[in-house]
C-alpha cells in the first residue's frame, strides 16, 4: 500500500489548495470534530453586520468611535445547540475584553445569558468562568470549583497560582492563542494554550445549564478588535 502513500499525499494537498476541504478538517488525529467556520463569510452564524465581519480567514468583531456599541453584542452560531461538547478554536483580542458563550440562552437582538469563558488582555484573566446575566464570576483562573445548590462557588483545589501561570505565559496577549472548552453534564472546564485553566463542577439544578447556544462577544465600551478562527466543535 505504501506505493499509494505519494499519490495521496499529492491529492490532499491539491484538495487544500483548491479549498476542497479546509485545513481544520484534515488536521490529524481530530476525528470527530467539525469545522463550523467556513474561514470566508458568515453563513451559519448571526450577529450586528456593524460589528461582524470576516477578514484573512478569520471572524473580526470591531467597534470604533464611529461604532461604539452601548451593551454587549453577540455573533451567535445558528447550526445547532450545544449538549455534552468539546470545542477548540484559536483567538486575537487586540484591545478590549471578550469571550465565547456556551450552554448559553438568545434574549434576541443579538443579546445572550449564560457561561461565559473569559477573553481579556489584562494579566491572569483570560480562562475564568463568568456567568453573562447570570450568578457572574464562578470559577477564577487556577481554580477548581464546586458551585452548590444556592448558587455559590467553593474553590476545592488550587490547579495553578495566577502568578505562577502568568510567569508561565499560559495565555499571549494580542498574539494567537487556543483555547479548549469541554462540557459533560455538569461539569465544565476550560484550556488555554494547552492549560487548563478551570475545572467547574456545577450542583445549582435550578440555574445551571445542561444545553444551550454558543455565541462569540463583543464588550460594550472603548474601541476594541476580536479575531476567530479554525473552530472546531464535536458532541461528546
Amino acid at each position: 500500500m505504501f506505493r499509494f502513500l505519494p499519490l495521496f499525499c499529492c491529492a490532499v494537498a491539491c484538495l487544500l489548495a483548491s479549498g476542497g476541504f479546509s485545513a481544520a478538517a484534515a488536521v490529524v488525529g481530530d476525528a470527530g470534530f467539525e469545522s463550523i467556520f467556513n474561514g470566508h463569510d458568515l453563513t451559519g452564524w448571526d450577529g450586528d453586520p456593524r460589528y461582524w465581519s470576516v477578514s484573512d480567514g478569520a471572524i473580526r468583531g470591531e467597534t470604533s468611535l464611529q461604532k461604539l456599541c452601548l451593551r454587549n453584542t453577540f455573533l451567535l452560531w445558528k447550526g445547532g445547540v450545544l449538549k455534552d461538547f468539546e470545542l477548540r478554536l484559536k483567538f486575537r483580542l487586540r484591545n478590549g475584553n471578550s469571550g465565547i458563550q456556551y450552554r448559553s440562552r438568545d434574549l434576541g437582538k443579538w443579546a445572550v445569558a449564560g457561561y461565559q469563558s473569559e477573553i481579556d488582555n489584562t494579566p491572569g484573566k483570560t480562562g475564568f468562568l463568568y456567568e453573562e446575566l447570570g450568578r457572574k464570576f464562578l470559577a477564577y483562573i487556577g481554580e477548581k470549583v464546586e458551585i452548590d445548590g444556592t448558587g455559590k462557588p467553593r474553590v476545592t483545589e488550587v490547579l495553578a497560582e495566577k502568578k505562577a501561570l502568568i510567569a508561565r505565559n499560559y495565555y499571549l496577549p494580542r498574539e494567537w492563542n487556543e483555547y479548549r472548552i469541554t462540557a459533560a453534564g455538569n461539569h465544565l472546564e476550560h484550556f488555554v494554550n494547552g492549560v487548563k485553566t478551570v475545572d467547574v463542577t456545577d450542583d445549582d439544578t435550578a440555574r445551571r445549564a445542561s444545553e444551550g447556544i454558543l455565541a462569540l462577544q463583543i464588550h460594550c465600551g472603548p474601541p476594541m478588535l476580536v479575531e476567530f478562527k479554525d473552530i472546531l466543535l464535536k458532541n461528546l
